[in-house]
């Protein structure tokens, strides 16, 4: 790091701030509030976060306002989660979260957000927690956060190279996104918009088996493995799998064959922290392992395999992805702190069959799009891994932009 130069936030940053501290009367409509745990995977989600009046966004945007380029940090609770405001116009406010104010600085912006992903910022933020119940950090030591960077040019060169990492992963996301929505369309079309009046109903019981997901303890839980467990956390609140929601397992004997999940399974959440609802119910294709050997999935989850009847795995999965499935298993949740879905839902659920050589045709045509799909996201796990293996390095120095052929 010779020829580095060493700051304190308040050095480097035009301000250190952060959000008010406090909690205007949620609305219907209005100008959203984020929180630190709003801040999720390098991105706001806007999905849980509630929406507050004009006066009191007023009251607080005078205080903490946020502008293009800023660095938003989540100080409490989950600490470390960042995210750089990309847009050019906020219409959001901030609570309880660190504003890191780049004055417009894009370079300093972008080295400031890879940072604090950086070792030595982890470490510097381990060292400094407080609070007993629920940690934290406090103004004072993030304004004092030690940053260190090297010239211009070679900053430049480094959040390039990153970023170009980053702006792909965000654009095959894009894409898988598009890829979805076109299944989506697919089905609606075949089964919602036209279906034919000659296609009989059968329940999903008479096409499908259900097999219920591993039974684990905390024990079995580990900071490293080659096998993942699926959880309820792998499934996002507005639909989507989310590859860092997998837990490192070692799995005891009690582990059977059933228990694993293969490529291209379906899997359906049967439990739910939210009180929403947001997540049971919500199916999903497995389309990738991310860095691990094998799968398995837990009891929160429940595996749907199309039986010799109906081997149609991907229009299946299409049918359990659409609003309709979602809509028939919220009539069968029970629960109060913990939401369950009842062991009925799924095989009461009637689905409408078509001929055969019309299921051929349609499934198909869906199994080209996940499969796609797929790709991309693997294609998203190399990135990512590279990305990770770099970035460390990079940002301590260890390793010079100009030794990669790039």
């Amino acid at each position: 790091m010779e020829n580095w130069k060493t700051y304190m936030a308040l050095e480097f940053c035009l301000n250190v701030t952060d959000g008010t501290h406090d909690s205007p009367k949620p609305k219907s409509v209005g100008h959203y509030l984020i929180t630190s745990k709003h801040l999720q995977n390098n991105t706001i989600d806007f999905s849980s976060a509630y929406r507050i009046s004009e006066e009191d966004y007023l009251k607080i945007i005078k205080r903490s306002a946020v502008v293009q380029h800023d660095i938003l940090f989540s100080m409490i609770g989950t600490i470390g989660n960042t995210v750089r405001v990309k847009e050019a116009e906020v219409d959001y406010a901030v609570k309880n979260m660190a504003i890191f104010k780049m004055g417009g600085n894009q370079l300093r912006s972008k080295w400031m957000y890879y940072w604090l992903k950086s070792n030595k910022a982890k470490k510097y933020i381990a060292s400094r927690l407080a609070g007993s119940t629920q940690s934290y950090l406090t103004l004072d030591s993030l304004r004092k956060f030690p940053i260190s960077a090297p010239s211009e040019d070679e900053m430049n060169k480094i959040v390039s190279l990153l970023s170009s990492l980053d702006d792909k992963i965000e654009l095959n996301r894009r894409i898988n996104d598009n890829l979805e929505q076109q299944a989506q369309a697919l089905f609606k079309s075949w089964f919602l918009d036209n279906p034919n009046p000659n296609w009989r109903e059968e329940t999903l019981s008479e096409v499908a088996l259900f097999i219920g997901g591993y039974s684990y303890n905390g024990e079995e839980l580990t900071d490293s493995s080659n096998v993942a467990m699926a959880t309820i956390k792998n499934f996002g609140r507005n639909g989507g799998f989310k590859v860092d929601g997998f837990k490192d397992i070692t799995p005891s004997g009690k582990l059977r064959k059933c228990h694993y999940a293969d490529t291209f399974d379906i899997l359906v959440a049967h439990t739910d922290l939210t009180q929403n609802a947001d997540v049971i119910g919500n199916a999903e294709l497995l389309l990738t392992k991310g860095n691990y050997d094998s799968i398995i999935f837990s009891m929160d989850l429940v595996k749907v395999l199309p039986n010799d009847s109906f081997p149609h795995r991907f229009l299946l999965a299409a049918m359990l992805k659409n609003k309709v499935f979602k809509g028939h298993c919220l009539g069968y949740v029970n629960g109060t702190t913990v939401l369950h879905l009842s062991k009925k839902a799924l095989p009461e659920f009637e689905i409408k069959i078509p001929s055969e050589s019309e299921a051929n045709v349609m499934n198909d045509t869906l199994a080209s799009l996940y499969k796609r799909m797929a790709e991309v996201l693997q294609e998203n796990d190399r990135l990512t891994r590279l990305r990770d293996t770099l970035l460390p390095k990079l940002m301590s120095g260890d390793l010079k932009i100009n030794d990669l052929n790039c």
